[in-house]
This record gives structure tokens, C-alpha cells and sequence, in this order.
């Protein structure tokens, strides 16, 4: 193999692994909800005694985030994810409703593709490998490339639990050389029977465009809403809670603050004295040319960094223990980059008169990262269901949302891949979870004698289109009976014998 091209070593392996994967699948499509379970705890246990170690190697390898909040996010992702769906029913019968005379049975779909993210390589796979497993399923990832080393680790520790306790040979795979080519080769191979993207645009449309079933995920653009009635302190708090978790990698994350004219200086002084920096407009400008190229594609440089990282390459002076940059914004769209995702420790901050402002700014914002997460903070619920149109899939109330959209801190499924609806180009609009990643199929008794449905349907009438006279189902029997009887062949003459009889027993 040494001879080989890389890219050309990368495609075989990943060949390989579909093909061991899908053996794998086979395999475990038969084993009993027992089984899964056992396999599934032993996954969780290793998950959790690995978590922190991994967190440390995917801060060495990538640079992002911050080691602690990548530790929680493996625990959640293992532990705390195991614990919500181990009595989840995925296998076998999953209902049966006695008076319709149906049954639905729970099928795997077979070999997963997962496609992992650098933001999130280790708790991203642990998350997947434990919803495949779940549902009966095998998984084979393709990591990032700056995340490679993190992410093949993850899938070695899942995969070693897996197979410990009972689990086929190929469960979990991943690709240790990635490039284009083998991604490629596993999102069209015929092995593969979903993908799962995790990850940029031009990933998720590719995993889209692969011409088999894909749940992808897109891009966010979280405006928090501090509405006059809610309690501000804990208001910031929560907001500076989930903003600075992991250096604002999960694209849950509040990306701006919008709060109203009546509350707007307890606001800004509860951001300052909780840590939030207020530039101004032309450290903001610079800043921002840090944060972005190409007009507001995300610099991969700054992605889940810390304040003090992005002021120093700015070159701005931030005042000791600053944990987010806040930059006012007058718009939103081309002219106000802060206006758009940013995946790090960056907010942008609005004004508005009152909650009726609040509700179209906060549409134009989200249109910049459509069907994803919004949050708000108030105490009044009947702004809370006026904020329910909004296009956002998770509207959190009171909650980070870094915490919130992955159903850490609320009761949504615990969840590393957050559908964004067909709004936002996404198949799914919920928190992704096993029972995404099952055939539902049913089985049907027959309530009716097909051979008398019509005749015996009392909702049932037959209209003569010429002479619009109503007939039923037992006129129109005995009508077909006596042309039967005449042995008439001429299709018009039918028509009109038919017709004629109907008429007279009618009595017209």
C-alpha cells in the first residue's frame, strides 16, 4: 500500500470499512433489545471514562473551545444521552392498536454515515455512534480533517465498548485517512442507507445531493430576546452561560441580543458586569475583519476562541476578565457581519422600541441562519407563544441556548445534530434521535370485504354525469346485472340500456 497515492488509500479504506460496516448491520438487525442495551451501557461507560482526555485532545488538535465544557459535552453525549433513550423502543413491535387492527414494527436502516464536524469531533461521534447502535444500527464516520486524530479516537473507544459486550465486528468505523475522495465514496457507496451531516454548508447540500436518504443540519443564527418583563440579571447569566460554553461552538449558541428601550440600560450594565466587553465601532470593524472572509464566512482561525485571543489579534486592548465581545449593530445583511453565525465568543447587540420590533428583527436575523434556534427571556407566556411563529425550530424560553437547543439544560432530546426543517433545508425540524434512524413499517388487517365495499358504503352515491340522477351502489348492481343479461356488445348501446334502466328504476 505504500506505493499507493494517499487520496487512492483513503477511498480503499473507506470501501473497506462500508463493506465490513454493512456486514455489521446485518448482523446486529437480529439481536434482542437485551443486547443493544448491554451494548449501549458499555458505550456510555467508556464515553464518560474517556471524556475528558479526548476533550483535551480535540482543544490540542483543533484550537477550539475550552477543555471542561468539551468534557461535559462528551459526558452529555454519553452518560446523560444513555440514560434518556435507554428504554426507548427502537426494535420489534413498537405499537399495536387493537381497534383499527394495525401493527408497527421497527426496522434498522442499515449501515449510518456519519460526517463529524471539528467544532464538535468527539462528542458528535459519541452522540451518533450511541443513537445507531440504539436503533439497530452500524455507523462508519468521516471525520474533519483538522479534527482528524480526536475523531478516530472517539470512534476506537465506542467502537472497543461495543464490540466488548457483544457487538458485531465493524459496528462503529472510521476513516483514519480522510479527504474528499473518501467521503465521496462513502456518501454514494451502496453499502451506506443514510448520512448524517454534521457540518458546513457545502457538506451538508453534497450529503443532500448523494441520491440516498440524508438528515443534514445547517447553519445558525440565534438572536436571544430580552423582553421588558423578564428578570435581566438571570437574563445574562444564562446568556453568558451558554456563549462562553465551549467558546460558543454549538450553533445553538446565541449569536446576537436584542433587548427594548425600557430595559436597555439595566441590560448593558448587567452585559458589562458579567464580563461583556462593548466595543466600540471601530474595534468592532476590526474585529470583524479578523472573524470573517469573503463577506461573512467564518474565519476558521477564530472559530471558539477566547475573547483575550481575538483582542490581541485585533489588536485592541479588553479590560481583565472579559468573557464575550459585544458589538452594536444598526442592521441586518451585507454591511453588519456581526448580523450573521459566529461561532466563538462574539455577540452582536440591538435596540429595539418594543416586542412587536422584536419579532421582525428577529425574523430578518434568522434568516441568516433560517430554521435553526431562538431563544427569549420574559415572564409573560403570551409573548412566548407570539414568538412560536417564528422560523426557528427550537424556540427556548428562559435557557441558554448552547445548553437549551441540545436538551442539556431543557426537555428536548439530547442531541448533537439539530434538524432545522424544510425552511431551513433540512429534512428533519427536530433534535435528531434513534428513532430517526428506523423503517416504520405496519401491518394491516383487512376490516372490510373488498368484494361489497361499494355496494355495502353508505356514504357512497353514483352520479350519471348526463343526467346528473343519483344512483346507489345497489342500483347500480342490479342496472349491471340486466345489461349483462342482453347481451348487448356496442359500448353506446351499453351506455344507453344502463341509463335507461337506472332511469326506470328511479321511476323517471
Amino acid at each position: 500500500m505504500e506505493n499507493f497515492d494517499y487520496d487512492l488509500r483513503s477511498i480503499q479504506e473507506a470501501r473497506d470499512l462500508a463493506r465490513s460496516g454493512e456486514a455489521a448491520a446485518k448482523a446486529i438487525a437480529k439481536f434482542t433489545d437485551e443486547q443493544i442495551d448491554a451494548i449501549l451501557r458499555s458505550m456510555a461507560k467508556a464515553g464518560e471514562e474517556h471524556s475528558l482526555c479526548l476533550a483535551e485532545m480535540a482543544v490540542e488538535e483543533t484550537g477550539f473551545g475550552k477543555v471542561m465544557d468539551k468534557a461535559y459535552k462528551n459526558h452529555a453525549a454519553s452518560t446523560l444521552l444513555y440514560e434518556q433513550i435507554k428504554g426507548m423502543k427502537t426494535t420489534g413491535i413498537l405499537s399495536e392498536d387493537t381497534v383499527n387492527k394495525t401493527i408497527e414494527v421497527a426496522e434498522p436502516v442499515g449501515l449510518v454515515m456519519g460526517i463529524v464536524p471539528s467544532t464538535n469531533p468527539t462528542s458528535t461521534v459519541f452522540f451518533k455512534s450511541m443513537i445507531a447502535v440504539k436503533s439497530g444500527n452500524s455507523i462508519v464516520f468521516s471525520p474533519h480533517p483538522s479534527a482528524a486524530k480526536c475523531t478516530l479516537k472517539a470512534a476506537e473507544v465506542m467502537r472497543d465498548a461495543a464490540i466488548a459486550a457483544g457487538a458485531p465486528e465493524g459496528i462503529i468505523g472510521c476513516v483514519s485517512m480522510p479527504s474528499m475522495g473518501s467521503t465521496n465514496e462513502l456518501m454514494k457507496g451502496k453499502e451506506v442507507s443514510i448520512i448524517i451531516a454534521t457540518g458546513g454548508p457545502g457538506m451538508v447540500k453534497a450529503a443532500y445531493s448523494a441520491g440516498k436518504p440524508a438528515i443534514g443540519v445547517g447553519a445558525g443564527n440565534s438572536p436571544a430576546y430580552i423582553e421588558k418583563t423578564a428578570n435581566v440579571k438571570d437574563a445574562v447569566k444564562t446568556i453568558m452561560a451558554s456563549k462562553t460554553f465551549d467558546y460558543g461552538t454549538i450553533c445553538a449558541s446565541e449569536q446576537s441580543i436584542i433587548c427594548e428601550e425600557s430595559n436597555h440600560a439595566e441590560v448593558v450594565s448587567e452585559l458589562k458586569s458579567q464580563g461583556g466587553y462593548f466595543m466600540t465601532k471601530e474595534e468592532t470593524d476590526k474585529v470583524c475583519n479578523l472573524l470573517f472572509k469573503n463577506g461573512h464566512s467564518m474565519n476558521a482561525k477564530f472559530v471558539g476562541r477566547s475573547p483575550q485571543v481575538i483582542a490581541a489579534a485585533a489588536g485592541i486592548q479588553i479590560p481583565e476578565g472579559t468573557r464575550v465581545l459585544i458589538g452594536k449593530q444598526e442592521g441586518v445583511g451585507e454591511g453588519y457581519p456581526l448580523s450573521y453565525e459566529k461561532l466563538t465568543t462574539v455577540l452582536g447587540f440591538y435596540t429595539v422600541k418594543d416586542w412587536e420590533e422584536a419579532c421582525g428583527l428577529s425574523i430578518r436575523l434568522l434568516q441568516n441562519g433560517i430554521g435553526h434556534t431562538m431563544s427569549i427571556h420574559t415572564q409573560d407566556r403570551d409573548k412566548v407563544l407570539k414568538f412560536a411563529a417564528k422560523p426557528a425550530s427550537r424556540i427556548l424560553v428562559n435557557t441558554g441556548g448552547s445548553q437549551g437547543g441540545t436538551g442539556i439544560s431543557t426537555g428536548l432530546p439530547i442531541a448533537f445534530t439539530l434538524g432545522c426543517g424544510t425552511c431551513g433545508g433540512s429534512s428533519v425540524s427536530e433534535n435528531v434521535s434513534p428513532k430517526h434512524l428506523i423503517n416504520i413499517k405496519t401491518v394491516a388487517f383487512g376490516l372490510k370485504d373488498c368484494a361489497t365495499i361499494a355496494e355495502t358504503d353508505p356514504t357512497f352515491t353514483w352520479k350519471d354525469k348526463t343526467s346528473k340522477t343519483e344512483c346507489s351502489p345497489a342500483d347500480f348492481v342490479a342496472a349491471a346485472s340486466q345489461v349483462c343479461q342482453s347481451g348487448c356488445d356496442d359500448n353506446e348501446k351499453l351506455a344507453a340500456l344502463v341509463k335507461e334502466i337506472v332511469l326506470a328504476m328511479k321511476g323517471q
